[in-house]
């Protein structure tokens, strides 16, 4: 049983030297929220064209790796509590090896599935003030994960995740990272994952294009912001 330990929510403000407005910045909120299809009542993204949305409505980070990574990079105010990595919901237990796309949860009053891992993006890099932190997250696999909100309702730290479905269990989010950043030519499980129906399209097309064109996308833009 994974016990929800904290339910978390930010507002947008400047992050890193430019300013650049961020919800990246989680607080640990008490009481019950209600979470629609979009995210929770208070959450807020400052790019929506890359955050947010029904596809990525709710972020999901173990607390469990937070070890590791004050190990990496030291004991900083940043890693003293959940919210570190914008996530919002933190537990113990739930890590990227035993969750799979597409597992459907009851969540206090709502019901939530498994939508895609978290692709790191430059923002963890002006967040922990460390200029490879997404690449570090990228390489370790310590992603986190998002959800799509399937039936709305309230939720509250205290909630069990209750597992209810699991439609593809072999496609775990350890997985779906070592098939784009390690084993990026993996042509059977590229030509699996692209059939994956459950799998956002943005991830199914990375996919097919990397079956196509027998290229892997380039990810400087998206891990140093060079945009």
């Amino acid at each position: 049983m994974t016990i929800v330990d904290q339910i978390l929510t930010g507002s947008v403000a400047p992050l890193g030297p430019r300013g650049v407005p961020s919800g990246i910045g989680k607080q640990a909120v008490a009481g019950r929220l209600f979470v629609g299809r979009e995210g929770l009542a208070g959450d807020v993204q400052g790019d929506r064209k890359h955050h947010g949305g029904s596809d990525k409505a709710l972020h999901h980070y173990a607390f469990d790796h937070y070890a590791y990574w004050i190990d990496a990079l030291g004991d900083r105010e940043v890693l003293q509590r959940p919210g570190a990595f914008g996530e919002n919901l933190s537990t113990r237990g739930m890590t990227e090896d035993n969750t799979a796309i597409g597992d459907i949860f009851r969540l206090g009053g709502a019901m939530i599935q498994v939508s895609q891992g978290r692709q790191p993006c430059w923002k963890l890099n002006a967040r922990f003030d460390v200029a490879d932190m997404s690449s570090q997250v990228q390489r370790t696999g310590f992603t986190g994960w998002y959800y799509r909100v399937i039936e709305e309702g309230f939720v509250e730290a205290g909630d069990e995740m209750r597992l209810v479905d699991r439609v593809s269990p072999d496609w775990t989010i350890r997985r779906t990272w070592r098939v784009l950043y390690v084993d990026t030519m993996n042509l059977d499980a590229l030509a699996e994952m692209a059939g994956l129906a459950h799998l956002p399209d943005g991830w199914r097309g990375y996919a097919r294009k990397r079956l196509e064109t027998r290229t892997v996308e380039n990810w400087t833009r998206r891990l140093q912001g060079t945009d």
